[in-house]
């Protein structure tokens, strides 16, 4: 049988005492990265004075292999007790465990998905933003024209919108959304259940002020719901890149924003 067990995003605490049994019971644990994985199991036996099944097998089971791995799966693989267990927080939100639940699935093996901590759930109540329609898209690809679209689609498909971000692109992001959309509030995490967690709330140029250069730490970026718009690979960047008259690029910006085409090109001059 397959169990996919969440683990805390940060606070030890937060690890349900399901979580614990199935760990203690696994014959082979799957592990987004074997290092961290025993790193926890060391501190549950320490801790809670866990014990766990003698001779337990660690296998690593990562983004960059997790194809490969299920192609060479037998069935039988699962008469044993696996457990697949990411660093932190919820199998398959940005991390593996999708891929095995699809061939239990496909071949009727038995699995069973535990709930727990995740810090997309908790960002986005965290947040306060009354709009509960929810789109998660976690990290943006890191550049190009797929990083714009990603972007658009994340400002203006209508819903609350949920992004996972890293210390060295946070700042990246934060300067586009400024640029997209000046007004858009936002909502940022950091370090999300840890020593150091940090919530802020207001615009894309307000953040970056508070922040005032410090991005270290994991973070989550809520961004409240905009006017819905048909997907479009056209950004605001491509229409002021364009050798137009300000007020023709603001009527082409509200055509794909929603923004008063009067209010466009107000902002547009002050840029």
């Amino acid at each position: 049988m397959l169990s996919l067990v969440p683990t805390p995003i940060g606070n030890i605490g937060d690890i349900s005492l399901r979580s614990i049994e199935l760990l203690s019971q696994a014959d082979i644990l799957l592990c987004e990265d074997t290092r961290v994985t025993k790193k926890l199991l060391h501190i549950l036996k320490e801790r809670y004075e866990t014990s766990f099944k003698e001779h337990q097998e660690f296998i690593s089971l990562h983004s960059h292999n997790e194809r490969e791995f299920i192609e060479k799966l037998e069935p039988s693989f699962f008469e044993k007790e696996i457990v697949y267990v990411s660093d932190a927080g919820m199998p398959g939100i940005s991390d593996p465990g999708q891929g095995l639940v699809a061939y239990c699935l496909q071949n009727s093996i038995e699995y069973d998905v535990l709930p727990g901590a995740n810090a997309l759930l908790t960002a986005f109540v965290a947040s306060g933003f009354e709009e509960t329609q929810l789109l998660f898209m976690g990290f943006l690809d890191h550049k190009g024209s797929s990083r714009l679209a990603g972007l658009n689609k994340a400002l203006y498909s209508g819903y609350t919108t949920v992004l996972y971000e890293s210390p060295h692109r946070l700042e990246k992001l934060l300067l586009e959304i400024a640029q997209e959309a000046p007004e858009r509030q936002l909502f940022v995490a950091k370090e999300l259940s840890k020593k150091y967690q940090r919530y802020l709330k207001g615009s894309a140029n307000e953040i970056l002020t508070l922040l005032n250069g410090n991005f270290k730490g994991e973070w989550v970026v809520v961004l409240s719901a905009g006017e819905s718009q048909p997907e479009s690979a056209i950004t605001q960047n491509d229409i002021l890149s364009l050798d137009l008259p300000k007020k023709v690029q603001a009527k082409l910006i509200s055509k794909i924003t929603g923004e008063n085409p009067k209010a466009c090109y107000q902002r547009l001059l002050s840029l």
